[in-house]
């Protein structure tokens, strides 16, 4: 095995891999250490949705939505097998918080930012076609948009981006975990367990991509670098037998005005997400009774006539930063944390959306670029098509 890379990479999840792609198409030889599978843990329990997000119009969140939205288009091209746009039904009714014409003007908004791109625009649905709407409540209904967003099988969009750094040179060793690094002004030293046998090397520079485990992979860096104050915020989805035939469902929950997705999945639908402050360790993540409780009445709410039978539970935690007020109005940002700003050796991704993976991951280079050798490219990131083997 190589003994020196430019890039080690701690954590094979989608930000992990995203950087292993970029950096290989840069010319740069990369290691990823994964300690269980590819997208294990966060990247395979989400709402599986590359979107723009449309509820971050209401924070101000206007650079994130912009990033977003290009990125979606990016990966409706280059992964037409993988990301797929989908109708997104969004009714409003006499309860809604949020009147007609200001979501009309937030869906105005969300049609600017994503330009002329595939997916842009938005319409109303005429009441004759309510019916049509997978027995969606028409009690106190006042309005129907539909607009569109994207649809993913999280999971293997990891896999396939691995897949395309591993064409490019990056190497995989997994499962195998990360023990400890030792960084000098020069280089990193890391030790890893494989086979229950230690094995060291040497890279150019740490990239910690370990998502909820973040902080504790941190501690195992000498020095240990600067800390990031966040919140686990735990996201717990459902997979109900039947399926919503028309599309996804963008419904506000009307216990706390939430934004909860009622999506198809699989010939199932996929019911997420709550945001429960987590307080334990990573690995003990698991959906509550209360999370349940409070889809399963949301969804009752608006499709009464369904019969719902849970096929599956799951709960990923999003890695946010630490803020005062509700999870719900924690920012989306991804945050860069270098051990030095001049010359890194260590960089820590916190948060990220699964959206905007592969351009974190340039931001990520950019960052290193001081602390990087120079190579000569390899492959154009933005024509390299994503696809399962």
């Amino acid at each position: 095995m190589t003994n020196h890379y430019d890039l080690l990479i701690i954590g094979g999840g989608i930000q992990g891999v995203a950087v292993a792609q970029a950096a290989a198409a840069r010319g740069h030889s990369v290691l990823v250490l994964e300690k269980t599978a590819l997208a294990a843990g966060t990247s395979s329990r989400s709402s599986k949705l590359i979107h723009g997000g449309l509820r971050y119009l209401e924070s101000g969140q206007f650079g994130l939505v912009r990033e977003s939205l290009k990125e979606r288009t990016e990966l409706l091209r280059l992964a037409p097998s993988l990301v797929r746009l989908q109708p997104f039904y969004l009714p409003i009714y006499r309860h809604t918080s949020r009147h007609s014409f200001t979501i009309r003007a937030g869906l105005s908004l969300y049609t600017l930012l994503a330009g002329f791109s595939k997916g842009a625009g938005f319409r109303s649905i005429p009441r004759r076609k309510w019916s049509e709407l997978d027995g969606l409540s028409t009690r106190g209904l006042k309005h129907v948009f539909q607009y569109w967003d994207a649809q993913t099988d999280d999971r293997a969009l990891t896999q396939a981006m691995m897949y395309s750094a591993s064409s490019l040179g990056a190497k995989l060793r997994c499962p195998a975990e990360f023990v400890h690094a030792n960084i000098t002004d020069d280089l990193c030293e890391v030790e890893f367990l494989e086979n229950n046998q230690t094995h060291q090397c040497t890279a150019s520079v740490l990239v910690n991509a370990s998502g909820p485990w973040i902080n504790q992979v941190a501690q195992r860096i000498s020095p240990t670098p600067p800390s990031y104050p966040v919140d686990l915020v735990q996201g717990t989805h459902l997979i109900l037998n039947g399926q919503l035939k028309q599309g996804c469902y963008y419904l506000e929950s009307p216990q706390d005005q939430r934004a909860i997705f009622a999506l198809p999945w699989k010939q199932h639908t996929l019911l997420g997400t709550t945001e429960t402050l987590f307080t334990g360790t990573p690995d003990e993540a698991a959906p509550l009774m209360a999370e349940e409780i409070y889809l399963l009445g949301c969804f009752r709410y608006y499709f009464p006539d369904h019969y719902i039978t849970i096929r599956e539970r799951f709960a990923g935690l999003r890695v946010l930063p630490a803020a005062d007020d509700t999870p719900f109005g924690h920012s989306r940002e991804t945050h860069l944390q270098l051990d030095h700003l001049q010359q890194p050796r260590v960089v820590g991704i916190y948060g990220g959306k699964l959206t905007v993976a592969r351009a974190t991951a340039q931001k990520v280079l950019q960052a290193l670029r001081p602390s990087l050798p120079f190579r000569i490219p390899q492959a154009d990131i933005t024509q390299l098509p994503l696809k399962l083997l």
